[in-house]
């Protein structure tokens, strides 16, 4: 009985999740609206507040997912992780809203001169509230799902992905400077770092070689692609 009252909850947590993830996206513009904070020292800072605040809240509580959702996240669909396909699924759909849209081009032309996007009558600041709030849902959604799949929700599960999701931007061919990005690059580059981490791990080789590493490919990379650009 205790399980299906679990299970009956799942919509509720979810809807909880994305509610959060859309405040801290209205937190994170704001910050760097009203602030004038650079945005990647924005987004930081807000995710160690909140780290913090879920610390002094929750104590290093951790929450077992609903039965059904731990199910869910396990399941395959013709041999795949039903998990890859809705990725997959995901990715097309925003490599679509981002070269076929209007809102995605609006986007690029932010990220390539933002003071040329408004004189060509892109409403900037509508926009870039709208991206923040949609990159922390898909964050929200993320920290949702992955709570599942790990067998719950822990305060730091996402700490050792932060340095790996600049890496797999850099090498997947997006421009850390804006006004361009590579969707499919990115599998590319999720793929790349799995298998160098793959090779450490058979070689033996600490945390600390792989994190060195890939701080390495990261340097190499944006030099190799004009890390000279100003990060917006």
């Amino acid at each position: 009985m205790d399980l299906v009252w679990q299970d009956s909850l799942i919509i509720v947590g979810l809807l909880l999740a994305l509610a959060v993830g859309v405040g801290v996206g209205v937190f994170n513009y704001g910050l760097i609206r009203l602030l004038r904070i650079p945005p990647i020292i924005a987004t930081l800072s807000s995710s160690f507040l909140f780290q913090s605040a879920a610390i002094w809240y929750n104590r290093g509580l951790r929450v077992k997912p609903p039965t059904l959702l731990a199910e869910f996240s396990t399941m395959t669909v013709l041999g795949l992780p039903i998990l890859a396909v809705c990725i997959i699924v995901l990715s097309i759909g925003v490599h679509i809203v981002l070269h076929r849209t209007i809102y995605g081009r609006s986007v690029t032309a932010i990220g390539q001169n933002m003071r040329a996007a408004a004189l060509a009558g892109i409403n900037v600041d509508r926009v870039r509230f709208v991206t923040y709030v949609y990159c922390a849902i898909l964050a929200a959604l993320n920290g949702f799902v992955f709570s599942a799949f790990s067998g719950g929700a822990a305060l730091n599960m996402g700490q050792a992905y932060l340095l790996n999701s600049i890496a797999v931007v850099v090498i997947g061919g997006t421009s850390v400077a804006g006004g361009f990005a590579n969707v499919p690059g990115l599998w590319g580059a999720a793929l790349f770092l799995f298998l160098v981490e793959a090779m450490l791990n058979t070689y033996g080789l600490g945390a600390g070689i792989r994190l060195m590493l890939t701080g390495l490919i990261i340097v190499g990379v944006i030099t190799a692609a004009g890390g000279h650009k100003t990060l917006r």
